[in-house]
């Protein structure tokens, strides 16, 4: 019996590892750099969870993004959300409940002014925001609007070509 139990308590540990997701809190600079870097084609999805478009947006970038894994294409979402939001965990519980186990990052900046003209000088600020970044071709596309599957998929397939 006890084996029994601890068995399935090792399996209930792993399995809550296995949904446990991580945000990387990143500053502007970072963010920035860690894009250039990007193997294959990064989509980076600006948004947050007060954003009712960005909410109904990201469902259909990851189904994008999944069903174009095999073209490298890989898919990061940058919440804007408040930084109480972040420390308190209310940002991964938010994406748990949502069942969505992809990469997120938390950007730590708060002047718009600063960053906005870093990620695209015609920003705004305005999200959701999406950029398509292929570093080894240089390819560069930034979208101010929300993307529909069919949008992205055609923006995904010009980063291809």
């Amino acid at each position: 019996m006890k084996r029994m139990l601890s068995l399935v308590l090792c399996i209930y540990a792993t399995a809550n590892v296995a949904v446990a997701q991580t945000i990387r809190e990143m500053k502007m600079p970072e963010l920035v750099q860690h894009y250039k870097k990007a193997k294959g084609i990064l989509v980076v999805n600006f948004w947050s969870t007060w954003c009712k478009p960005c909410i109904d947006e990201i469902p259909h970038f990851i189904s994008v993004a999944n069903a174009m894994k095999a073209d490298s294409v890989q898919l990061l979402l940058v919440s804007q959300d408040t930084k109480e939001l972040y420390q308190t965990g209310a940002l991964k519980k938010y994406l748990q409940q949502k069942g969505w186990k992809l990469p997120v990052v938390w950007l730590n900046e708060t002047n718009a002014d600063y960053y906005c003209p870093l990620v695209d000088a015609t920003w705004s600020g305005a999200i959701p925001a999406t950029i398509i970044i292929r570093p080894s071709t240089g390819y560069y596309q930034f979208y101010e609007e929300s993307l529909s599957a069919e949008a992205l998929h055609t923006a995904i397939k010009k980063a291809l070509h």
